[in-house]
């Protein structure tokens, strides 16, 4: 049950950029080094942690928690990968009124930025390679990429659940008329 707590205390710790951007580390500790899961559970964790309401990375220690030690490893897991959140904002407040003001820490989150685009699309290639070898699923692949490419060059407010739904019901179409299309 520690090492449980102490793993996922450091994932939040030292994981910036939110749930997806922890998606790499938790597979590397839960799936390479200890084994927790498969990578395949790992796979459909995170298929389902993202279309479930919850921070994605909460929903990954929770489940995780959960498999390996039952609901008391499901909230050990949960509150160690919270906590790490909850203490930093907390100073931040308490301690610092300008913390974003002092250019040292700036230039810090400038380099965390490019870090965290990173993390995140190191899970978008792996996701992406995941996928069965479907010339189909590849161009859904690039028209999301593309899709998403100009809503953000562009400064479109576009719900990210229709995008999901959007993605959900064309794979559906697919699947079900998949004579049409082979």
């Amino acid at each position: 049950m520690l090492e449980l707590f102490i793993v996922f205390f450091k994932i939040g710790l030292f994981t910036f950029g939110g749930g997806l951007a922890m998606i790499s580390i938790v597979e590397d500790q839960c799936v390479n080094k200890y084994k927790w899961l498969t990578s395949k559970e790992m796979d459909e964790l995170v298929i389902v942690a993202e279309s479930t309401p919850g921070p994605i990375a909460i929903n990954c220690a929770t489940y995780t928690g959960y498999k390996t030690k039952g609901l008391l490893g499901a909230i050990v897991a949960t509150l160690a990968i919270s906590l790490p959140s909850f203490l930093i904002i907390y100073l931040i407040s308490t301690v610092l009124d300008n913390f974003l003001e002092i250019k040292l820490i700036a230039y810090a989150f400038m380099g965390i930025k490019i870090a965290v685009s990173y993390l995140i699309l190191d899970v978008g290639i792996k996701m992406a390679l995941k996928l069965d070898e479907s010339y189909f699923k590849y161009l859904m692949v690039l028209i999301s990429f593309l899709t998403l490419f100009i809503i953000n060059v562009k400064s479109l407010s576009v719900s990210s659940v229709l995008i999901i739904l959007f993605g959900a019901i064309v794979n559906l179409l697919y699947e079900v008329n998949r004579k049409w299309f082979t």
